[in-house]
């Protein structure tokens, strides 16, 4: 059955039931409680709810003010906004200054589809990376997201979380869902590559391997929901293992998962790493769907880019 169920909206449902009883754990919203799914939040919890309107800086400010008066602040914002114009924000009153902040960056990516670059979040992975004292999370459906958030509420340092906007493919199900806190999730063992994938990736990943499989091609997929810490033990292991090692990530061909692994890769285990990525250019106008299709970022498009890079 076809998954109609958002990240986003998991994120709410696992916020709410917490709320009823941690009367510390506040949600903040720029303008966006519907993007975000967080409307039943503020109806249910308005006292635990702050819509500072469409001003990010001050967003992420007052979340970290309530963080060093105890509170527990999870702060929603588009990615493309949250990341960009409130950046400042984000590296000094949350990670310089050691705060409990979640920064939870909506509809990332590609997902607001036609409204373009403006509206796209393709520099966010490298840009949240950067900052010292930052965790960056892209889980890849909603049985991880789940996962993840319990994780999240039970510690006190700051992290940028990124879903998209529309509901994904489930990668996992309710009953078999492994995850282990900053660690990659092992999805297929293989010798001939090593697929390594993030966020709305890791579906067209697992799709690809799948297919090489009917042709004799044996891949390692990892599930590399946590981009920062980077699970480097797991990508050494898929790398030695393998002939070549393809990155695939809904980001800049620059500073994200791809140039990481290329990283770890080239000090640890030298091996050929080919990252699919978003162009390094405004992207086709099109459905998230639409622009994966055109860019090859699809099962079909990363089994023929893995072909090709095993020769």
């Amino acid at each position: 059955m076809k998954n109609t169920i958002p990240n986003r909206k998991v994120i709410c449902d696992v916020l709410m039931e917490h709320a009823k009883e941690d009367k510390d754990i506040m949600v903040l919203c720029s303008d966006s409680r519907g993007s975000a799914s967080l409307t039943p939040f503020f109806e249910s919890f308005p006292e635990q709810a702050v819509e500072v309107g469409i001003a990010e800086q001050d967003l992420v400010g007052i979340a970290a003010g309530l963080a060093k008066a105890g509170m527990k602040p999870y702060a929603a914002s588009p990615a493309s906004f949250i990341t960009t114009r409130s950046y400042e924000q984000c590296k000094v009153d949350c990670a310089y200054s050691d705060t409990n902040v979640k920064l939870i960056g909506i509809s990332g990516g590609v997902s607001y589809g036609a409204l373009g670059m403006s509206h796209h979040s393709a520099q966010d992975i490298a840009a949240m990376s950067a900052i010292p004292n930052m965790r960056v999370y892209l889980p890849s459906d909603r049985h991880q997201t789940r996962h993840l958030m319990e994780a999240l509420l039970k510690d006190e340092k700051c992290a940028y979380i990124r879903t998209g906007r529309n509901p994904v493919e489930d990668v996992y199900t309710e009953e078999n869902c492994p995850f282990e806190m900053n660690h990659a999730t092992v999805l297929t063992e293989g010798t001939d590559a090593a697929i390594i994938a993030c966020g709305e990736m890791v579906r067209p990943a697992l799709d690809a391997a799948a297919l090489l499989e009917e042709k004799g091609i044996h891949a390692t997929v990892l599930d590399m929901y946590c981009v920062k810490p980077l699970d480097e033990a797991a990508v050494i292991k898929a790398a030695q293992n393998a002939k070549a090692v393809i990155t695939v990530e809904e980001h800049s061909p620059f500073g994200g998962l791809g140039s990481m692994v290329a990283q770890v890769v080239s000090a640890n285990c030298p091996k050929k790493v080919v990252n699919i990525a978003l162009p390094d250019a405004p992207v086709v106008t099109g459905t998230s769907g639409e622009v994966f299709e055109y860019y090859g970022m699809t099962g079909e498009g990363i089994a023929k880019k893995v072909l090709e890079a095993i020769g």
